[in-house]
């Protein structure tokens, strides 16, 4: 059982990171490289797609936390990944999903105004903390597959 649910637990971590870069890498080029019509089509997909990525974080944290439910904050690769993922979450929840629903209402307007690319400049921000911190997990968790302690 423990194994199956490492396995949920590493491919919904592994897609919700690369859904994040997605993200990321879409708004980014389609702002710098293509027209407005593109931003619009990019900013209406992450809206839409945004409520898969928070079904995969919440998948990964359940079973983050039944896999390792006496890892302490801090102390080897799980406690470091315990300590980042409440930052992460908070990240996500309160700049992200709201960020990425206003500028798909802004977009969808064709309201490219200094209130989006205000908004756009904090969600590329987050979006590169979060992706910085799951890389990490990712990271130690690679190390404690490798026969780190805990």
């Amino acid at each position: 059982m423990m194994k199956n649910l490492g396995s949920v637990h590493r491919i919904a971590a592994i897609t919700a990171f690369v859904l994040i870069a997605s993200f990321f890498s879409a708004s980014l080029m389609s702002e710098l490289f293509a027209g407005q019509q593109t931003v619009v089509v990019v900013k209406q997909l992450i809206g839409d797609a945004v409520w898969i990525l928070l079904l995969l974080m919440a998948v990964t944290g359940s079973t983050g936390t039944k896999l390792a439910p006496g890892v302490h904050s801090g102390h080897g690769p799980l406690g470091q990944k315990k300590q980042r993922m409440p930052i992460v979450a908070a990240n996500g929840i309160i700049v992200l999903l709201p960020s990425a629903l206003y500028l798909s209402h802004l977009a969808a307007l064709g309201q490219f105004d200094r209130s989006f690319y205000w908004v756009q400049s904090i969600e590329l921000t987050a979006g590169a903390v979060n992706l910085t911190l799951m890389g990490l997990n990712i990271r130690d968790a690679r190390r404690f597959r490798k026969g780190g302690s805990v």
